[in-house]
């Protein structure tokens, strides 16, 4: 296969994996964290609800947008035929860019939006990456 074309497609699997990942995650959240009286697809509910909310609730958002990026950015590398750490990185942009509009539409107290867009997206992608090449072939790398 065309070594660009692999590597487009290592970024749409690792966006989807790491996307599957979080969600799966954000389910958790809110099953031991339940939102009494909120639904948590109702985004304009969420966004009043914010503010009131314990730092609880905000482990397991946190623990999605880490995981998720970090899985993504791992399946990434895997699969990409050059430049493994790039599509990795570059996961991890997209999943900011994500969370940046996330914390933009959903405003909770600022430790959280700085921990978040500061730990959860290019560390862990960076980490991802890491942990892909640790796996790769001798080759590979």
């Amino acid at each position: 296969m065309n070594p660009i074309l692999k590597n487009i497609l290592a970024v749409i699997a690792g966006w989807i994996g790491g996307s599957a990942v979080n969600m799966a995650l954000i389910q958790v959240g809110y099953s031991l964290y339940p939102l009494e009286g909120i639904d948590p697809n109702d985004m304009d509910a969420l966004a009043e609800l914010m503010p009131t909310l314990g730092a609880e609730h905000f482990i397991f958002p946190f623990l999605a947008h880490a995981l998720g990026t970090l899985v993504g950015a791992a399946i990434a590398a895997m699969i990409a035929s050059t430049h493994k750490m790039r599509m990795a990185l570059i996961v991890g942009v997209i999943f900011l860019l994500g969370g940046i509009a996330v914390n933009y539409m959903l405003p909770g107290p600022t430790w959280f939006a700085a921990l978040d867009v500061l730990l959860a997206y290019i560390p862990m992608a960076w980490l991802g990456g890491k942990i892909a090449q640790r796996f790769a072939k001798p080759a590979e790398v």
